[in-house]
């Protein structure tokens, strides 16, 4: 495949890029097992400062543009990472019920579990802690000492500000009230 884009892995004459420079190229190929030609795109990544460049092989059915077909699988690689990122901090793989009912209800749970700690992630999240990945937020907003304080007329959580502090804590509360009113109003 390489013989294919042997005129993309040449570098251009002259001082390179401070940028990183693609291109992209596609082809039918046919491997010994295949029963047929198939498309695969190649993209070629020249990044500065890197003597040799970055080559990619997308074997693929789509039929648009080449940069199209890699922007596709670039988001269902994000999607796989999601996934792995659900079974890592959820651990949402666990289904060790011996019931298939038991099962399927647990995994849903854990859906429910995920797409809740996304929404608090994506819409919740002051930035400066916007990046935390879901195991973060379970071992530091999750996974904390808390004391309930039992009042006459309300009970009190008092939160260890181990990782996230009362600021923080407000701003979130406050993002929250302002998602509840935005959603109320006409």
């Amino acid at each position: 495949m390489q013989r294919r884009i042997a005129h993309l892995l040449k570098r251009r004459p002259g001082r390179p890029s401070n940028n990183i420079e693609r291109h992209y190229a596609s082809f039918n190929y046919q491997a010994g097992s295949w029963s047929k030609l198939r498309r695969v795109v190649a993209k070629v990544e020249w990044h500065p400062g890197d003597l040799f460049p970055r080559v990619g092989f997308v074997v693929t059915t789509l039929t648009v543009s080449d940069e199209r077909v890699y922007e596709f699988y670039n988001r269902r690689e994000t999607a796989e990472q999601y996934i792995k990122e659900g079974k890592y901090a959820l651990k949402w793989a666990r289904l060790s019920c011996k019931s298939f009912a038991a099962n399927q209800v647990r995994l849903q749970l854990h859906a429910l579990a995920y797409n809740l700690a996304n929404f608090v992630r994506t819409l919740v999240l002051p930035n400066s802690i916007a990046d935390w990945s879901l195991t973060s937020l379970r071992d530091r907003m999750i996974k904390i000492g808390t004391e309930a304080v039992d009042h006459a007329r309300s009970i009190i959580l008092q939160l260890a500000e181990a990782a996230v502090t009362r600021d923080l804590w407000a701003q979130m509360l406050t993002t929250i009230a302002n998602l509840k009113a935005s959603a109320q109003s006409p």
